[in-house]
């Protein structure tokens, strides 16, 4: 845990380190339309803590003295204790988990005790929570035998130095990216959450890495399979940071998880440093923890005697958004051995925090009355002013917490994963706890479509049922119907979600020029579509909250590179779109919400050279699914001139609804933007279909909404 400010410090408080900076933040995913909370926090979820530190240890490792501690704490209304078990690259506890790795167990109390066990009946007894702290994180002493075992376990910055000069001294880091470390790390807090009756498992800010580390070999490699290039000399570049970041998240989520199947009541707190702090030099994307619902309580360390400082951050967008969402809380500097904080202070501070409807957590126990300007008494008795009435804590309270995002922004790609078409727009998606693939998104069709060589091993129920899907370019997919996990960026859908695997294709007799004659492996497909005629449905329809709501794609006229596709619609991002309204379809037994006809009503169509002359009678289908546009026409008198197949220059498209989008092409050769087709078919449905083809998109954005059955238009002009 970094002390920023004056009181920078590591928490042995072996010396102390002053921070320069402080920056604005950035991240992918956002949440919006948040009002800040006034209220203070009900009893049952304010915090009221101290850290037990190795600098506590004489108390600790005494029975008596422990429990006299705690009872004295108990009777000043605290609630939450955080002892130390992982510190210096020492387990703070028997650890077989350490032992195997070659490191020695010191720990121990004055009568061969397990102080960890001790610390938690006694406070189980005094009726506080017990949540130990993993303090030290991937951070270990160079010269720990954690270190000197496992060198290759260690990162290192661009100039090959694995060392970085902390409040700790000089320290190495373990690689957060390697699986080893990652399942090291894991064991660890499995033990510890297996081994004691605890309330929970709290993370510092040093389950990160310092933005200057990744330059190892190990990293150099997996950033470079990832992403096709090597790493940016500059490790503040965005893209390089933003993914050693996500990294971190991925794992804290995997760590989560198993800290929940093992125990579901288990609370997962994190104190980090001040996020501005947090995400640019320790890569620690703390505020998206917690908007993915990984954080169950979060204690910021506000450690400084600038009290306009203190005030200022009390008040950032990101506590007030956590503040709205779990408890959260301060940590208050309480005094250093050679640098005690006087009573004035620590009231003042912990009544604005109380004011904002903050919690407050103390560094460190024997700071708090043992090493300060004032006697015993008055310091406790100036603590028992700030927590006059009990505030007992209640650990049934801490439920699984769905995502709070109300939108997020996915980054389409223009390349899939194992194929390459003429152009199109791919999602990274992960399927059965699979590696994330590139499959292309398609707003023209519906359902998940994917080969089997795309899933993971997490459980597929089989139904044994073979379904056959036409796209409209004619490919038939066939294959069964299964239902497994979906996972788009750190988000999972609430449940599993029929899957298609695709066992074959081929094209239909009217279509022989479809995408399967091509024989390039399949990519896979996501339809987004919200007008199913069978299984499987559109999967966004099971994303948590909001996200379920609808979506955006905003295009990009230059293949190259990347564009977006926003899920969960807000007041903010509807702005400005043009609506039209959609037909209801009736309901499918087992597709979840309305179904909505996708096909656009009184589309206007101009075709020069043909009989088709601002005919206002047609459908068309917003399609990204398609490469080229194309027309289908139900009577060859519509064709007038013109012969099925592909338009030329002279052939100029215009396609509109008046008052809402105004489309001209001039046709020409290069699929994906400006290619346009023509043909007939006698037994269509309709007089006049368009599909827009995705180069549509280079020209609006699109918004669909499943909830009030609109499609929604926005130029990109």
């Amino acid at each position: 845990m970094q002390l920023p400010l004056i009181y920078q410090g590591w928490r042995s408080i072996k010396r102390l380190l002053p921070v320069l900076f402080a920056i604005a933040f950035a991240t992918v995913l956002l949440l919006h339309n948040l009002t800040p909370a006034t209220a203070q926090l009900s009893p049952s979820q304010e915090i009221r803590g101290v850290w037990l530190t190795n600098n506590d240890f004489d108390i600790l490792s005494d029975r008596a003295k422990l429990q006299d501690a705690i009872a004295q704490l108990r009777r000043l209304n605290f609630n939450t204790l955080y002892p130390v078990v992982w510190n210096d690259g020492y387990p703070k506890y028997p650890s077989a988990v350490a032992k195997q790795a070659g490191i020695p167990f010191y720990f121990k109390g004055k009568e061969g005790q397990d102080i960890i066990a001790d610390i938690v009946t006694q406070a189980r007894r005094q009726g506080v929570l017990a949540i130990p702290w993993f303090e030290f994180g991937f951070m270990a002493p160079l010269t720990s035998e954690l270190a000197a075992n496992h060198p290759d376990w260690l990162t290192q910055k661009q100039d090959g130095t694995q060392t970085s000069i902390s409040a700790a001294g000089e320290v190495a880091w373990l690689n957060p990216f390697h699986p080893e470390v990652q399942k090291f790390i894991t064991d660890l807090v499995m033990e510890i959450i297996t081994q004691y009756d605890a309330d929970g498992i709290q993370f510092d800010d040093h389950m990160s890495l310092p933005v200057d580390f990744g330059y190892d070999k190990y990293t150099i490699n997996l950033y470079t399979q990832e992403t096709g290039s090597p790493p940016p000399p500059n490790p503040h570049a965005q893209a390089w940071k933003q993914w050693r970041a996500d990294k971190i998240t991925a794992f804290m989520i995997q760590l989560n998880q198993a800290v929940k199947a093992r125990k579901p009541s288990a609370i997962f707190s994190v104190s980090p440093n001040y996020y501005d702090f947090a995400y640019k030099y320790q890569l620690q994307d703390w505020l998206n923890w917690v908007r993915l619902g990984v954080v169950d309580e979060l204690v910021v360390q506000l450690y400084r005697n600038d009290l306009d400082s203190f005030y200022s951050k009390l008040t950032s967008p990101e506590i007030i958004e956590t503040q709205q969402l779990i408890p959260t809380g301060i940590g208050i500097m309480a005094g250093l051995r050679n640098r005690p904080v006087s009573m004035q202070q620590i009231q003042s501070q912990v009544r604005a925090a109380k004011q904002r409807g903050l919690g407050v957590t103390f560094f460190y126990y024997e700071s708090l009355w043992d090493y300060a300007p004032e006697q015993i008494a008055q310091r406790q008795a100036g603590f028992l002013e700030l927590f006059a009435n009990p505030a007992v804590r209640d650990p049934s309270q801490f439920t699984a917490r769905k995502p709070s995002f109300n939108t997020i922004s996915v980054p389409l790609y223009p390349k899939g994963s194992v194929a390459q078409r003429a152009r199109g727009y791919f999602m990274e998606v992960a399927i059965a706890g699979g590696q994330p693939k590139r499959l292309l998104i398609d707003t023209g069709s519906a359902g998940l479509r994917v080969p089997k060589e795309f899933l993971g091993n997490a459980p597929i129920k089989k139904t044994g049922q073979i379904i056959k899907e036409v796209l409209n370019d004619g490919t038939v997919l066939e294959g069964e119907l299964v239902y497994t996990t979906m996972r788009m960026g750190f988000i999972f859908t609430e449940e599993p979600v029929p899957v298609q695997i695709v066992s074959s294709r081929q094209c239909i007799a009217q279509k022989p020029n479809c995408s399967a004659k091509s024989g390039v492996p399949f990519s896979g497909i996501i339809g987004v579509n919200y007008s199913e005629k069978a299984f499987p449905y559109n999967p966004l329809r099971k994303l948590p909250g909001n996200l379920s709501n609808g979506f955006i794609v905003t295009g990009n006229s230059d293949s190259s590179k990347n564009t977006t596709l926003i899920i969960g619609l807000t007041t903010n991002n509807r702005e400005g779109f043009k609506m039209v309204s959609l037909s209801q379809q009736p309901a499918i037994n087992g597709i979840p919400g309305n179904r909505w006809d996708s096909r656009l009503n009184g589309v206007c169509l101009t075709i020069s050279g043909s009989s088709l002359n601002n005919n206002c009678n047609g459908k068309m289908v917003a399609d990204t699914g398609t490469s080229s546009g194309f027309t289908e026409v139900k009577s060859a008198s519509l064709m007038g001139k013109l012969k099925p197949g592909r338009l030329r220059a002279e052939n100029a498209v215009k396609v509109a609804i008046p008052g809402v989008f105004d489309y001209s092409l001039t046709p020409g050769n290069r699929d994906g933007f400006n290619v346009w087709n023509i043909n007939i078919s006698a037994k269509a449905e309709n007089p006049v279909v368009v599909n827009s083809g995705i180069a549509f998109f280079d020209k609006y954005d699109v918004l669909f909404d499943p909830v009030n059955g609109q499609q929604g238009f926005r130029s990109r002009r």
